[in-house]
């Protein structure tokens, strides 16, 4: 079965989407990636984005229209998808969409909220479309999050040790599998999210991101504020947990500042990269992890990959490249995953990471043009994903 995933994470500046062949063989996937993309949102689109985040209040206008300009924008990413990357031949379409509200109160998650109305992405080419994947694990007393701790836990089976499988995009999340133990995944707090905000803040919005850490390798770590960023509740709650830009935004960041004023942006960068290499490594420490296979945006700075490194001593870094699966590429052939999943009739939520009572079937399936046929029900769940070249 060809699916074509499409993921816009936390940092919302692009879609991402890649493509896939996928097999059920036994109780193993089998996975041939065809390739990915990345299609950057407009800056009007962005900007509206931006706009409605939390804390910023909108308006019920502003999301019925971002749901569908958000949808748009994933339509004309899963056609330059099935045109550039599948020879126009492919099954199904499986999209995160765009997170706009992670709901959580007091460590329960409360709701979810994903936009880009898929009605968009059907019409466009054709394809059935499996989407709003998190809110039925949420019914189901789960996060909702971290998804990709499926894929993670599949991919990682097949490794000795207690692997872990770390994404750094806005928020960074890691999936943890020790041997004789149910997988464990959470999010560890903000990898690029509060990095990313410091930038835009600073440079009054002519840069987005810090590109390759410049910023934060000529800076010093200010250990007053990192440890006033430290002593946020979060880290010392239990997994299973998720948060989101709900909690690590820019006001967030200016309450610490306002607390410990560090006159110095470079300053203030680096000891940001620095909490998110602390709180990552804290996270592996607890669970004595051996070894950490790392995907996402942040893979592309090399002072955070240093730190976190200085941070875990001992304990090697690998891309999840090594393991053939494209670290920039890996959340979106994740949802891929469980869009083929979902298809198939099986879970694509591990409740020993999410905190669901129950393993779910994830999503909602919007038919495409022609009527919605679904194989039979898979006999067995996966335990191992192969990947194939």
């Amino acid at each position: 079965m060809r699916v074509i995933g499409l993921m816009s994470g936390t940092s919302f500046d692009a879609i991402e989407a890649a493509a896939a062949d996928l097999t059920l063989d036994g109780d193993n996937i089998l996975l041939h990636p065809l390739g990915h993309l990345s299609v950057p949102y407009t800056p009007d689109l962005r900007e509206l984005i931006a706009a409605a985040l939390p804390p910023a209040a909108t308006t019920i206008q502003a999301v019925c229209a971002l749901d569908t300009e958000i949808g748009q924008a994933f339509a004309d990413a899963a056609v330059l998808a099935l045109h550039g990357l599948c020879d126009s031949e492919a099954d199904l379409v499986a999209c995160h969409g765009q997170t706009l509200h992670h709901w959580v109160e007091d460590g329960m998650v409360r709701g979810t909220l994903q936009l880009g109305q898929p009605a968009w992405i059907a019409e466009a080419t054709g394809l059935p479309v499996v989407s709003d994947l998190r809110s039925r694990d949420v019914a189901a007393g789960g996060q909702g999050a971290p998804l990709v701790a499926m894929t993670d836990a599949l991919l990682l089976s097949a490794l000795p040790g207690t692997p872990a499988a770390l994404n750094l995009g806005g928020i960074a999340n890691v999936t943890v599998l020790a041997p004789g133990a149910e997988p464990l995944a959470f999010d560890t707090g903000p990898a690029n999210a509060l990095l990313d905000a410091a930038v835009y803040h600073f440079t009054n919005g002519t840069e987005t991101y810090d590109a390759d850490g410049h910023r934060a390798a000529a800076g010093r770590t200010s250990p007053e504020l990192l440890k006033v960023l430290l002593d946020d509740a979060y880290y010392r709650r239990p997994a299973p947990k998720s948060t989101g830009k709900e909690h690590f935004h820019l006001p967030y960041l200016q309450r610490a500042l306002d607390a410990v004023p560090v006159p110095c942006v470079e300053d203030v960068l680096a000891t940001l990269t620095r909490l998110t290499a602390i709180t990552v490594a804290d996270a592996c420490r607890a669970h004595d992890v051996t070894q950490l296979v790392v995907s996402g945006g942040g893979t592309r700075n090399p002072v955070l990959m240093d730190m976190i490194a200085e941070e875990l001593p001992g304990v090697p870094l690998r891309p999840s490249d090594d393991l053939g699966l494209p670290s920039m590429a890996k959340e979106a052939l994740a949802f891929a995953v469980l869009g083929f999943l979902t298809f198939h009739g099986l879970p694509g939520a591990l409740p020993s990471g999410t905190g669901a009572r129950r393993a779910t079937l994830l999503g909602s399936i919007t038919p495409g043009l022609s009527p919605l046929r679904l194989p039979a029900p898979a006999a067995q769940s996966p335990r191992l994903l192969r990947i194939t070249p």
